[in-house]
């Protein structure tokens, strides 16, 4: 862990200036499902990409080699919904358009925005296997995102991409966290946790990628019972069907060229690792975007320390996301099955978990 960093004002990948946060979701009558997006400002934001699973359902991240020709995109979707809801970055390109926002290619108000995505399998767990996100669901993100006064709270869990996401048997969802180096610069994350691996210790009950806090981030959390970690029998095994996957976006202010936001996307996938067991799977699609929102290019001290803070911070969101899920009739949530892991005995588990 890089020395003397603490959280940003919101512990979120919305600290790092100029990225807005939109999510939509649809639960009941067959659905649960969902897409995120991560807008970037006007402009643009130096972006990579780095897909280390061996399942994965993507679009635009050959665009993302820094051989290509395009240096900044200008959204990334993270959507439920397995190769389906690739539809939903359709919905984002065209409300960007219809912004004045892309990458000009003629005359006023022609551009082509610029919006790579990947997706999670999430089907049929709402019941109805087609029950997808689509173009509307995407707009319906975008617009979200939008609409985000300053400073609202990201909201986090079984929301967005993750609404029907599962990690290790155990209800996965939507989790963000950032740092704030000695030197003033963000490093933020947001991750849709969806992984054939699991993201707690089948001995302990602890979850992996909350053993390194920011502060008190994780609320007075501690090692659940050993009757708890006995009753859960350990995660799940590993199934032999690409029904998992999961994605993310690691982002900056401190400018970067193209070729460094790819190694910064690498770096998060280390994250990954330490959070979520095994995780890069073949059954898994595992996808990190990065994003640099500020002018550069660093220089390789700054840039070093950027790629040491990468990890934690992945690690700590995907950690967020576990104990914000919700459960339901498709995953026990990890707040049911280890109460004793919290001060409020579980009980701050919220409306809508379902778990039994």
């Amino acid at each position: 862990m890089v020395r003397g960093q603490r959280t940003g004002p919101a512990n979120a990948i919305t600290d790092v200036a100029g990225l807005r946060v939109g999510h939509a979701h649809r639960t009941g009558d067959g659905w649960r499902t969902g897409t995120t997006v991560v807008l970037a400002p006007p402009e643009g934001a130096v972006g990579g990409v780095d897909v280390r699973g061996a399942a994965p359902g993507t679009r635009e991240t050959d665009l993302l080699d820094p051989r290509n020709l395009v240096e900044r995109v200008h959204a990334v979707v993270l959507s439920g919904g397995s190769a389906f809801g690739l539809d939903a970055a359709g919905g984002v390109v065209h409300r960007l358009a219809d912004a004045g926002v892309g990458l000009p290619v003629g005359g006023p108000g022609e551009c082509v925005p610029i919006v790579p995505a990947a997706v999670l399998f999430d089907l049929k767990r709402g019941g109805v296997f087609r029950n997808v996100p689509d173009a509307a669901m995407g707009a319906a993100a975008y617009d979200d995102a939008v609409a985000a006064p300053e400073g609202r709270a990201l909201e986090t869990g079984a929301v967005g991409a993750g609404t029907g996401a599962v990690v290790g048997g155990l209800a996965g969802g939507v989790g963000s966290a950032s740092a704030v180096l000695p030197d003033g610069t963000v490093v933020g994350a947001l991750v849709a946790v969806n992984g054939a691996g699991s993201a707690v210790a089948p001995a302990t009950g602890e979850v992996y990628g909350a053993q390194e806090p920011l502060g008190g981030e994780f609320g007075g959390l501690r090692a659940p019972s050993a009757e708890e970690v006995a009753a859960w029998g350990g995660p799940a095994e590993v199934r032999l069907a690409a029904e998992n996957t999961t994605i993310g976006v690691v982002a900056t202010d401190l400018g970067l060229t193209k070729a460094q936001a790819a190694k910064l996307a690498s770096a998060a996938h280390d994250g990954l690792g330490r959070a979520v067991r095994p995780s890069h799977t073949m059954v898994d699609g595992d996808t990190v975007f990065a994003l640099a929102t500020g002018a550069g290019p660093a220089d390789l001290e700054d840039f070093q320390r950027v790629l040491g803070a990468a990890p934690e911070v992945f690690a700590r969101a995907i950690a967020h996301a576990v104990l914000a899920a919700r459960g339901g009739p498709h995953a026990r949530s990890y707040r049911t099955v280890f109460p004793s892991a919290f001060p409020d005995g579980g009980a701050g588990g919220g409306v809508g978990d379902g778990s039994t």
